[in-house]
């Protein structure tokens, strides 16, 4: 009987303390913290164009401040800058509407796809792109490069392209066959040179034509005295 009397306290005991466990795990369960839930990623600032001014007026710039260009290869919309191209003159990527900064006409700025699928920034149809040349905001070594098929320009506010300096248009006007710059005079005649007598150049070509008009000019009577004294040398 009280072995009997000793397992009986024994299993009671034992439930008792395994229902306050059970509702010690409870209270836990209850009233501790939830596993915190993974963040959702964040979704990059939409890209920003603005407006900068300086040697071609008003232009486009990145939010950075890097200058913004045009291929003139492109077509409507339609980009023409891929591969070893799309790594020198990088393209500017939106996948949302992209965001008018201060002196940009929204009206002008959408995005268009490219052939990867990604799309790309444009203003007034024209895709735009970064040179990776440019280091530091305003750069523009990009302007009136010849690369890649076809010219890459600086873009105006107006949504047309940045006319070249002078500099730029003379390097585009010998690309094109026209009339490039003069060449460096390399002659004798210059400043600080002494003139080579018997020279053809456009200098003493005319010293030449002086010195014959000179001569024709003269009487013919010095004319003679010049022969004689001559001749008796």
């Amino acid at each position: 009987m009280l072995l009997l009397a000793a397992a009986a306290a024994g299993c009671s005991e034992d439930a008792s303390g395994g229902s306050g466990t059970s509702g010690t795990g409870t209270e836990l369960r209850n009233s501790g913290r939830q596993a915190d839930a993974p963040a959702a990623p964040s979704k990059s600032p939409a890209a920003t164009v603005s407006a900068r001014k300086g040697t071609y007026s008003k232009w486009l710039v990145d939010d950075k401040g890097m200058t913004l260009y045009v291929f003139d290869k492109d077509t409507k919309s339609t980009s023409h800058c891929t591969g070893t191209c799309a790594k020198a003159w990088p393209p500017l990527l939106e996948s949302a509407a992209p965001t008018a900064g201060k002196g940009i006409k929204s009206s002008l700025l959408k995005t268009a796809p490219r052939s990867d699928g990604k799309k790309q920034v444009t203003y007034n149809g024209h895709p735009l792109y970064r040179f990776d040349e440019d280091q530091k905001p305003g750069d523009t070594e990009g302007q009136a490069v010849d690369a890649f098929g076809a010219k890459w320009y600086v873009i105006s506010t107006e949504g047309r392209r940045s006319p070249p300096n002078r500099r730029a248009t003379r390097t585009a006007a010998t690309d094109s066959g026209r009339r490039g710059p003069r060449p460096r005079r390399t002659r004798s005649g210059g400043p600080g040179e002494r003139v080579r007598a018997g020279g053809t150049g456009p200098l003493m070509k005319g010293l030449n034509v002086g010195r014959r008009r000179i001569r024709s000019e003269a009487p013919a009577t010095l004319r003679g005295t010049g022969r004689r004294r001559a001749a008796s040398r």
